[in-house]
């Protein structure tokens, strides 16, 4: 969770930071103002709050002259170079460990790419963003989108062009990679998902113990405030009227102020129940057994599967030209295993294909076996095989196969050319062109409008007509009057 994360929660659960004004007469009374991004991150950053003593967390280093008056530089320091650093010296909200591990987290919300950090997750759609590493050059991926839309997701490694202007290292597609470490990951949790129902129960119940808390600390800061004014009208003497009259009106302020804190909280208690019910215990139990189902749900935002990711996965490196036609891929997961796997990925030619030998023995058996093209494709794509774009094979990606491969169509004849009559005494296209006089052109339109009769035994097989001498007479007939029709026109 990011520190602009943290503010939006507070605002939304309505519980305001403690600030002391610097400005105006002393003593500064303590005020509640609502949760602002620079208050929490000054919250975080304070060591105080995890009881530490510490001197020399900032450093005047260099300045400038501005309107003939210096002013000197403030930058911060690393917390490793602090002159004085006493971890426990007083209690603290939070232990040294739970501290450090802020910082770190803090830091790596930072998009900073050079620098290793993976960012905070947001809400576009690439899963890997901030975790795909370079696996040619070990650097970390960047991301921009693409498509007509702008919103195709690409991860690239384009270190060299800012740094040198040299060619890009390397560019991979999101989508298919994504697919991919999704598959993996959901495959890879299977056995623990009660045990992941479980732990999000218990962080549920302990967020809600935490909140509990937080809203009985101003519940007593408030009777103390409503109590210490009190005390301080009660101590007054009579004859100050002045004074009595303006401690009284501060008491009403703290009862009011009181009486609102506790219709606060009694309105947080009906909408955030303190303990879950049996029905809420045993919905996330049945949710942990179906854990696709709230991957894939439409609730579930991007950013939350990139946080669900980053629990499991530390880093993913990509590298799309260590094997032919696919997209090497290596997890480093946060056990500390790793594990390597591959992706088909969208190539221009065929001579980059994955598979290209298997993919050509497979047309040409289904060929072979008296499928046509559009046949051919529908079995490829029901075997898994995918098109050098990455799309589902069509007809005419297998036309285009067969013609580069050389692999003819297998016809009735085998790969001699038509005969005049077929041996079932049928004709062919050529045989009843050469009966009538006519072209074959004319021959198809003569099927089309249903002059004559014929049949394929698959479509793209040769045509066999059935023709008696009658008919052949009658067409003959036909033909030359069109012949002589035309002669007339001329």
């Amino acid at each position: 969770m990011s520190a602009r994360a943290v503010m939006r929660y507070l605002r939304k659960e309505n519980l305001p930071l403690p600030m002391r004004p610097l400005r105006g007469p002393a003593p500064h009374e303590v005020v509640w103002r609502e949760a602002s991004n620079p208050r929490v991150l000054s919250i975080l950053h304070n060591p105080g709050y995890a009881g530490a003593y510490v001197y020399g967390r900032r450093r005047q280093t260099g300045g400038r002259v501005r309107q003939d008056v210096y002013r000197p530089r403030t930058t911060k320091v690393p917390i490793a170079d602090w002159e004085v650093c006493l971890e426990a010296a007083h209690p603290g909200y939070i232990g040294w460990e739970q501290f450090m591990e802020n910082q770190r987290r803090l830091e790596n919300n930072i998009n900073r790419y050079e620098a290793g950090h993976s960012g905070v997750p947001r809400k576009g759609a690439a899963l890997l963003q901030g975790i795909a590493v370079c696996g040619r050059c070990g650097r970390r991926m960047s991301l921009r989108y693409s498509g007509p839309a702008g919103n195709y997701p690409v991860y690239a490694c384009r270190a060299d062009r800012g740094h040198d202007g040299g060619p890009l290292c390397q560019e991979v597609r999101a989508l298919p990679v994504d697919a991919r470490v999704e598959s993996i990951l959901l495959k890879a949790l299977t056995p623990d998902r009660i045990a992941i129902a479980v732990a999000a129960l218990g962080q549920m119940e302990e967020e809600a113990r935490q909140l509990e808390r937080q809203w009985a600390l101003r519940r007593e800061r408030a009777r103390y405030e409503a109590e210490r004014a009190r005390r301080q009208y009660d101590a007054v003497e009579p004859e100050n009227r002045l004074v009595a009259r303006s401690l009284e009106r501060g008491w009403e302020e703290k009862l009011r102020a009181a009486e609102a804190i506790e219709q606060d909280y009694e309105r947080w208690r009906s909408d955030e129940p303190l303990v879950l019910s049996e029905a809420d215990r045993d919905g996330l139990l049945a949710l942990g057994e179906n854990l696709p189902g709230i991957w894939h749900a439409p609730s579930t935002t991007a950013a939350e599967r990139k946080s669900i990711l980053r629990l499991i996965i530390c880093e993913v490196v990509l590298d799309q030209k260590r094997l032919q036609g696919q997209v090497w891929i290596k997890i480093l997961w946060q056990t500390g295993a790793t594990s390597e796997h591959s992706v088909q990925r969208r190539v221009h030619t065929y001579g980059d294909y994955i598979d290209i030998d298997k993919l050509r023995a497979r047309v040409t058996e289904l060929n072979a076996a008296g499928k046509m093209d559009k046949e051919i494709a529908s079995v490829l794509n029901a075997e898994g095989f995918r098109a050098a774009q990455n799309c589902a094979f069509k007809g005419d990606n297998v036309w285009l196969l067969r013609r580069r491969w050389g692999i003819p169509t297998v016809k009735i004849n085998g790969t001699s050319s038509n005969p005049v009559r077929w041996p079932d005494g049928t004709y062919s296209v050529q045989g009843v062109a050469a009966a009538l006089g006519i072209t074959p052109q004319t021959i198809f339109k003569y099927l089309a409008r249903g002059l004559i009769q014929g049949r394929q035994l698959v479509k793209g097989q040769p045509w066999q007509i059935e023709l008696t001498e009658d008919q052949i007479d009658i067409l003959r007939a036909r033909a030359q009057r069109n012949r002589r029709s035309r002669k007339q026109a001329s």
